[in-house]
């Protein structure tokens, strides 16, 4: 399996209106193959130990962290699904960068290879 790992900052105002993109965003990608879409906000960010997501983000009063992961077959189901989901004509108005709901320059991602499935 294969898992899309991202991080960001979402005004609590936009909450809602991220929640909804969320939505739609998640039936695309599983209907092209991913096998579970994730979005979580945060609920407890004063870990004892560690450095907090706050830090590497830079929040902002009235913003919340979302943290979200796709997970796949595999890296090649990765590549296939996300180059049908960037065409998909349902999505196109909700990618634009000056629509979406938080600012995608602050969004951490990444790809991650499994390395416990327990």
């Amino acid at each position: 399996m294969y898992v899309d790992g991202f991080i960001l900052a979402v005004p609590s105002r936009k909450l809602p209106a991220y929640r909804r993109l969320s939505l739609k965003a998640a039936k695309v990608w599983k209907e092209f193959g991913a096998l579970e879409y994730r979005e979580c906000v945060a609920d407890d960010l004063t870990p004892k130990m560690g450095t907090p997501f706050l830090r590497g983000l830079k929040i902002k009063n009235g913003e919340k962290v979302v943290f979200s992961w796709i997970v796949y077959k595999s890296k090649a189901t990765r590549d296939r699904v996300n180059a049908r989901v960037m065409k998909d004509p349902r999505l196109e108005k909700m990618m634009d960068p000056k629509s979406l709901p938080f600012d995608v320059n602050r969004m951490a991602m990444a790809g991650f290879k499994i390395l416990v499935d327990a």
